[in-house]
C-alpha cells in the first residue's frame, strides 16, 4: 500500500526492542515452529466458503456464510475457545477478564472472477506460483483470521497469563454493508485497546474517507453519426476495473485512424481494436487493484476513454459517460480535472478518484467514481465543488444527468491511541525496520468505529496490496512474520 508517513511520531520512538521481552521472542518463535502448517490449512478451510454477500439473501440466511461460521466454530470448541454466534458477527474470545483487547477482522470477501485465477479463486493455489497461497481472501482478510486463532493457541499453550481477555472479532459484511456492525457496536463494550488486522503495516493510525460519486446518465441523442453502444466496465466499485469494452458504429475511415492515434501513444494497458459485422469492438485490458490504491492497478474504464479522445461521439448515454470520464476525470487519479474538488493532507497524502464501474440499466448508464478523502477539507466544501463541477459539466454538453448520488465518507486520523508505539515496537523488533513509523492508507477499515482502534498489517509496507484484485495471494514468509507478531501483539496488549 501506498503509505505517508508522520515525521512527528518518529520523535516517540526510542528503542524498538525495549518493550520486546524474551517471553514474547519465545512464544512467537513457539507459535511459527508448531501452528504454521496448522494456520495455512485452516486459511484453506476459510478460503473454500466463498463468502460473497449476495443481494436479496441476508448475510445470517446465507448458506456459504452459514458454513463458514460452522468452521469457525469447530476451530474454536477445537483451540479451546469461547464462540459466540451473533448474527453479523461472530467473537472467539480467550479468558474472562473484565477488560478485553478486540482484535477486528472480517470474514466476507469482494467476488472474484473465476476465468482470471489458475485455479478456483476459493480455492487454494499453491502450486502455480510458488511461495505464494492464491485465492480470494487470503490477504483480505482470511489470512489473517487464521493467524490470530494461532497466535491465541501459542499463548495458550505456553501458559502465559494475561490481564486483559482477547476476543477475536470477524464481521460478515464489512465490504457491502456496515449498518448492522454500527448497530451491533451501540451495545458492545468498548475494548481497553483495538487492532485491526485488515490493512498493512507498520502501524496505520489514518485512513481516508470512502467516498462516491455516482451520475447516471440517460440516452438523449438519434443516433445518426458516430455513436457508440454496450459500454461495459469493472466489476465492484472498490476495485480498479481491469476490464473495460465498447461497441462503436458508424464510424468514419477519420473515427478510425483517430482510435488508433490514440492506442498508439497508450502504452501502460492492453487495448484490442475488432471489425465485427454491424460494429467497431474496443476493448481495454488493465490490471485489478484495490481502490484505495489506484497507483497500484492500470484503469481499463479510464483507458478506455482514453482512446476515444478526439472522437464526436452521439450523445446517447454511452457517449455522455465516456465524455464524462475524459473531461472530469482522465487518466489522474487525484481528481485534478474534476472542477476544484484536488487537494492533500500533508501526512495522510492526497485525495484519490478512480472510476470503478459502469453499471446499464435499460437505457440509462450509472458511473461510479471511487473517492478515497484524506483530512484537510471541510465536508460541505467539498460537496458544494462537487456539485458544482457536475452543473458546469452539464452545461458545458448539454446534458441533463438523470440521478446523481454522492457519499462523502469521513477519514480518521487517530494520533494518540495508547497502544500504537507498542505496535511500532514489535514491527521494528521482528523486522529490523528501525526507520518504520506510523503511516495512513486509503483503504477504510471497521477502525473507525472504535474509540481507539489502530491496524496492524497483515499486508507489508512497499508491497503491493493484492486484496480485492484478481490475483490476490499471501506469502508462507508473510504467513510466518504475521504470526510472530500477532503472538507478541496479543502478549504485549493482554498485560498493558
Amino acid at each position: 500500500m501506498k503509505q505517508f508517513f508522520l515525521a512527528s511520531f518518529a520523535l516517540l520512538a526510542l528503542n524498538a526492542n525495549a518493550n520486546i521481552n524474551n517471553h514474547s521472542d519465545a512464544a512467537a518463535d513457539y507459535a511459527v515452529k508448531t501452528y504454521q502448517d496448522a494456520q495455512i490449512h485452516t486459511l484453506a478451510n476459510l478460503v473454500s466458503f466463498p463468502t460473497v454477500n449476495k443481494d436479496g439473501i441476508n448475510t445470517p440466511d446465507n448458506p456459504d456464510f452459514i458454513g463458514f461460521k460452522a468452521l469457525l466454530k469447530m476451530k474454536a470448541a477445537e483451540l479451546g475457545f469461547d464462540y459466540q454466534d451473533l448474527g453479523y458477527t461472530v467473537l472467539i474470545g480467550m479468558g474472562q477478564q473484565t477488560d478485553k483487547v478486540t482484535i477486528v477482522t472480517h470474514g466476507d470477501v469482494q467476488p472474484a472472477n473465476p476465468n482470471k485465477w489458475e485455479k478456483s479463486p476459493f480455492e487454494i493455489d499453491s502450486t502455480s506460483e510458488p511461495g505464494k497461497l492464491i485465492a480470494r481472501g487470503t490477504e483480505d482478510d482470511k489470512g489473517a483470521i487464521a493467524t490470530a486463532l494461532y497466535a491465541m493457541k501459542a499463548i495458550k499453550d505456553q501458559g502465559i497469563t494475561l490481564d486483559n481477555r482477547i476476543e477475536l472479532m470477524i464481521y460478515l459484511a464489512e465490504e457491502s454493508d456496515w449498518g448492522p456492525l454500527e448497530e451491533f457496536m451501540k451495545s458492545y463494550q468498548q475494548p481497553k485497546y483495538a487492532v485491526t488486522i485488515d490493512a498493512s503495516y507498520p502501524v496505520v493510525v489514518a485512513e481516508k474517507g470512502w467516498s462516491l460519486i455516482a451520475p447516471t446518465f440517460a440516452s438523449t441523442s438519434a443516433q445518426t453519426n458516430t455513436y457508440v453502444s454496450d459500454l461495459t466496465g469493472g466489476a465492484f466499485v472498490s476495485q480498479i476495473p481491469e476490464d473495460a469494452s465498447v461497441l462503436m458504429h458508424k464510424a468514419t475511415a477519420a473515427d478510425i485512424a483517430k482510435l488508433h492515434d490514440n492506442v498508439a501513444n497508450l502504452t501502460d494497458v492492453k487495448v484490442a481494436i475488432t471489425e465485427l459485422d454491424s460494429a467497431i469492438k474496443v476493448s481495454v485490458k488493465g490490471m485489478s487493484a484495490h481502490s484505495s490504491e489506484p497507483e497500484s492497478g492500470v484503469n481499463a474504464i479510464a483507458y478506455l476513454a482514453e482512446v476515444f479522445k478526439g472522437v464526436e461521439l452521439e450523445n446517447n448515454s454511452d457517449g455522455q459517460t465516456i465524455a464524462f470520464i475524459n473531461q472530469l476525470i482522465g487518466l489522474d487519479i487525484h481528481g485534478k480535472q474534476f472542477g476544484d474538488i484536488a487537494y492533500e493532507h500533508d501526512f495522510m497524502g492526497p485525495m484519490t478518484v478512480a472510476p470503478t464501474l459502469i453499471e446499464r440499466d435499460g437505457n440509462e448508464l450509472t458511473l461510479a467514481v471511487n473517492l478515497r478523502r484524506p483530512m484537510g477539507k471541510d465536508e460541505a466544501l467539498l460537496r458544494t465543488q462537487i456539485d458544482t463541477a457536475l452543473s458546469n459539466w452539464q452545461l458545458r454538453n448539454n446534458v441533463t444527468l438523470s440521478a446523481v448520488d454522492v457519499v462523502i465518507g469521513t477519514p480518521m486520523l487517530l494520533d494518540s491511541a495508547p497502544h500504537a508505539q507498542a505496535l511500532l515496537d514489535i514491527f521494528k523488533h521482528f523486522t529490523g525496520d528501525q526507520e518504520a513509523g506510523f503511516v495512513s492508507i486509503g483503504g477504510g477499515t471497521n477502525a473507525k468505529l472504535f474509540d481507539n482502534a489502530v491496524s496492524f498489517g497483515p499486508s507489508m509496507p512497499g508491497k503491493r496490496y493484492t486484496g480485492h484484485s484478481e490475483h490476490e495471494f499471501i506469502t508462507l514468509e508473510q504467513l510466518k512474520l504475521n504470526l510472530k507478531m500477532y503472538t507478541a501483539m496479543m502478549i504485549k496488549l493482554g498485560n498493558m
